[in-house]
């Protein structure tokens, strides 16, 4: 696939780029340990090795790429991006039960009903609107940041755990969502805490099969 581009436009090119490979790395066409060569790239896209020097930055930003090798988190790796997002997200679960209006609240069940009933597609999409609305509510402009930055790694773990089907991942939703609605702050941060070190594990389990 290469990309039609003028010469002087190099940050359309390092965008362009930058979201080709994403998307290649996300849909597993790079799978994990995949050497990324800079020279080989700009061919195959038909750019010069400028905007792909850029893209790559960026997806090192993101986690995706680490020296010069698409990520294949290890199971220490693995413990500390959770870590990371269990006390993040277990907090937002506790400021979603205390600020989140009720029309916002019932957005969450939304999310529930599709991840019961959806293509994986949607049940991916709301997943993802599920979490992230969670981690809004948090209000705290750093919290919401450093998991913005995860968006990408975190991506590859609910890929995994709506692929395989992972045992009460919506059941889970929907207790989340209950103690939300019920404004149980507390019991809504247990949940979520306990939700994601079930995802943990389940995608261990899996990496280890």
């Amino acid at each position: 696939m290469k990309l039609v581009l003028e010469s002087n436009n190099i940050r359309s090119a390092a965008l362009q780029s930058y979201e080709i490979l994403r998307d290649k790395i996300l849909s597993g066409e790079l799978p994990g340990g995949t050497k990324i060569v800079e020279e080989k790239i700009a061919t195959e896209l038909g750019v010069s090795r400028t905007p792909i020097r850029e893209s790559i930055r960026k997806l090192e930003y993101e986690g995706l790429i680490v020296k010069k090798k698409v990520v294949k988190p290890t199971e220490k790796d693995l413990r500390n991006i959770f870590g990371v997002r269990i006390l993040l997200e277990g907090h937002s679960a506790r400021c979603a039960a205390d600020f989140l209006k009720d029309q916002e609240i019932e957005k969450l069940y939304k999310y529930v009903e599709i991840g019961r009933s959806g293509t994986k597609a949607e049940i991916m999409s709301a997943n993802e609107a599920f979490h992230n609305d969670i981690v809004r509510a948090s209000n705290n402009p750093v919290m919401i940041d450093t998991i913005d930055r995860m968006q990408a790694i975190i991506y590859l773990f609910r890929k995994t755990v709506v692929i395989y089907n992972r045992p009460r991942l919506i059941d889970e939703h929907e207790e989340i969502y209950e103690a939300i609605k019920s404004r149980d702050g507390s019991k809504a941060e247990e949940l979520m805490k306990k939700h994601l070190e079930n995802d943990l594990n389940f995608y261990l389990h899996i990496s280890n099969e």
